[in-house]
């Protein structure tokens, strides 16, 4: 059992939770990630290091309540525990040092970001960071990702907030600038990954990218998380969860993550109509 020690709401949906986890935050890396089970009936599923400390042993994890799963883990409070924390899972950030490097977040994939923008700092590469989200209530980690970052953008798609468009925006006036990026990392929505993939590959700049793939047990037994990378197979939890971002088949991994959206909506249909949550409200009642 592994317990909540703070939970901080930081927009609609999205929560912040720091677990008691001191096995974890020993051996946490940068592009780390751990399974979770909220209890003995739940699912498991993949959620990305944000931070850990090893003087208090605790994780950090940033997570979007969309599923049965992350909402179920939303009616969490402190002093409450969950299950299940196996990690840390997944090939480390390969950082490397001397660049100048554009770290782009969309959405909640900015909490992933994060500690990847931080190593990429720390190793004394040159960052410019653009986060994006559909609107300002959605924009998360602003003051942590500006204080790792050389230059730091935010875009929304309705323009409530900073520029108005899209991360491949601002993207494509730095690279038309001639800053001398020389590497983009970008972590998000599938489809901001792959348009970020496709603008960058006629600039001939490497593009990594962490793949959200579908995965159950994170060792590479169940096949699940299976992704044509270069025209080979490859598994997101032992050979990722990053790769070459002009190498992924997107549209085959689009259509695999959306091989079970009937049943996942069943599945939250079935959860909010037990008696624990408001169904107005999505909260404990």
């Amino acid at each position: 059992m592994y317990c909540i020690i703070e939970k901080k709401v930081l927009a609609p949906t999205i929560t912040k939770y720091l677990i008691e986890a001191p096995y974890v935050a020993r051996k946490r890396k940068a592009g780390n990630f751990v399974i979770i089970r909220v209890d003995e009936t739940g699912e498991r599923i993949p959620l990305t290091l944000v931070d850990s400390n090893t003087d208090t042993g605790t994780i950090t994890l940033i997570v979007q309540a969309l599923g049965k799963t992350t909402k179920a883990l939303a009616l969490k409070n402190e002093g409450d525990f969950i299950l299940d924390v196996m990690g840390p899972l997944g090939n480390p950030t390969p950082i490397e040092s001397g660049k100048t490097i554009a770290c782009i977040g969309g959405g909640v994939g900015t909490a992933e970001l994060y500690p990847i923008t931080k190593a990429l700092k720390d190793a004394g590469n040159t960052i410019y960071t653009i986060v994006g989200a559909r609107s300002k209530e959605l924009v998360i980690l602003e003051k942590e990702m500006e204080q790792v970052s050389d230059k730091f953008y935010i875009t929304t798609d309705d323009g409530s907030y900073k520029r108005k468009g899209f991360v491949t925006d601002q993207l494509k006036e730095l690279l038309d600038a001639n800053l001398g990026i020389n590497m983009v990392y970008a972590i998000g929505p599938l489809p901001m990954m792959r348009a970020v993939s496709n603008l960058t590959k006629p600039y001939n700049v490497r593009t990594l990218v962490s793949l959200n793939a579908v995965m159950v047990d994170g060792t590479g037994m169940c096949g699940g998380c299976r992704v044509t990378v270069n025209g080979k197979m490859k598994f997101a939890c032992v050979d990722g969860p990053e790769f070459e971002g002009h190498e992924v088949d997107f549209d085959e991994m689009l259509l695999r993550n959306h091989s079970y959206t009937d049943m996942e909506k069943i599945s939250i249909d079935r959860f909010l109509e037990e008696p624990h949550v408001c169904r107005r409200e999505g909260m404990a009642s």
